[in-house]
């Protein structure tokens, strides 16, 4: 086990959340499953929590109840090679969930993500104030990040 474990609290629909982010992720997989005891009667053979793994980081999931929801104060940051992964990511979170501002969405779980492609943390830290200004002022306008939008906005002139 890691040394510091990201633990995401669900509604009771921590399987089917982990079940449906290892559908989206290539890699991934379930590393252990417990399930509640006679302690609590109306739970009693239910998951309780379970360890996963997503693209080499480990996660915990706890079945707890709806006492404390997500909300964007945290987010998971996916960290993208292209326009296809932006799309593939975004596309496949944000069903049944809600796209946000600048690369952010809630999936149907209420995890909040960020799908950023890497090119544009590149421009956005370019020394040329004008180009990452435009990349700044482009990417504000969008939901889903456009690689192709940003570029033509870092290359103008």
């Amino acid at each position: 086990m890691q040394k510091i474990t990201p633990c995401l609290w669900f509604n009771f629909n921590a399987e089917e959340a982990v079940n449906h982010y290892l559908s989206i992720f290539k890699s991934g997989e379930i590393l252990e499953v417990s399930r509640f005891g006679d302690a609590v009667p109306e739970q009693e053979g239910k998951v309780l929590s379970m360890r996963f793994v997503l693209e080499g980081q480990e996660f915990m999931a706890l079945n707890a109840g709806p006492q404390f929801p997500f909300t964007e104060a945290i987010s998971l940051f996916v960290d993208c090679d292209s326009q296809a992964e932006v799309d593939h990511y975004w596309d496949k979170l944000c069903e049944g969930g809600s796209p946000g501002r600048c690369a952010w969405l809630k999936d149907k779980f209420g995890v909040s993500w960020q799908i950023v492609p890497r090119s544009l943390l590149n421009m956005l830290q370019d020394n040329d104030a004008n180009r990452s200004g435009r990349v700044m002022k482009a990417m504000i306008e969008m939901s889903k990040i456009d690689v192709a939008v940003l570029e033509a906005a870092y290359s103008a002139d």
